[in-house]
């Protein structure tokens, strides 16, 4: 009896390892998985395109033959599209607040023009041109946003700048005639200032769209004119200037390393 109840014994106790190890085999502990949180700091690149433009307002400075003085101001829409890339950093704090600088440029076609054909005071008529347009510009920007994870919206604002054209004409064939224009072209500097959106759509690209004004100061120009009275040639030099300002809308890609 007493060799039974030690076998017993023993028995139970080698069953209790087995017992865990079987359980351990059918109830595994799973390990949580950590998900990364998207952060914006980096350096980027990439492209853009849009549409912008305003009014120009176009200011003139007459002296004829040394007796007569005009001065005209006229103000002509603007619009075209543009195209152009962007470099940049961004740096994410603690709290999600986002701090950048920017700098782009674009190509653009934004052009205003204005046309008259008129009789004048000699009993002519007159055909008259001017127009100013911009061939390229560009910003240095800083930017300062909130991150909601994935969904970046900024201000933005610092120094622009533009190569600026102008040009005009004005021909009248009558009694005698009268042919006058000239064209220049500057690059200036001014500011901008804006706001903008931006989704990162994986963790290396992203998507923004931005709206921008854009103000290049004014550009001073002068032009040469003759007139022919039927007897007596008659030359003389004119002067203007060209405020340059403009809205623009555009959307882009930015690569983040």
């Amino acid at each position: 009896m007493k060799r039974l109840l030690l076998a017993t014994v023993a028995l139970a106790a080698l069953s209790v390892p087995a017992m865990s190890a079987d359980l351990a085999t059918k109830y595994p502990v799973k390990a949580v998985a950590v998900v990364p949180v998207f952060s914006w700091t980096g350096f980027y690149i990439g492209a853009n395109a849009g549409y912008g433009g305003d009014k120009f307002t176009l200011d003139e400075v007459n002296t004829y033959y040394g007796d007569y003085y005009s001065s005209e101001s006229r103000s002509v829409n603007s619009s075209g599209f543009f195209v152009g890339g962007q470099i940049g950093y961004n740096y994410q704090f603690a709290n999600n607040v986002v701090v950048g600088v920017e700098t782009d440029l674009q190509w653009t076609n934004i052009e205003g023009k204005y046309t008259e054909s008129y009789a004048n005071y000699w009993g002519g008529l007159s055909n008259y041109s001017s127009g100013a347009s911009v061939d390229y510009f560009g910003t240095i920007r800083a930017r300062l946003g909130y991150a909601f994870d994935r969904f970046l919206p900024y201000i933005t604002g610092g120094a622009a700048y533009g190569k600026t054209a102008y040009d005009i004409s004005n021909f009248y064939v009558g009694e005698g005639y009268d042919v006058w224009g000239g064209s220049a072209s500057s690059t200036k500097w001014g500011w901008t200032i804006g706001a903008g959106v931006e989704y990162a759509i994986t963790n290396n690209w992203t998507f923004k769209t931005e709206y921008l004004y854009v103000d290049l100061g004014s550009t001073d120009f002068s032009y040469f004119g003759t007139y022919y009275d039927g007897s007596t040639n008659f030359n003389d030099i004119y002067s203007g200037s060209v405020d340059t300002k403009f809205h623009t809308l555009k959307a882009g890609v930015n690569y983040k390393f």
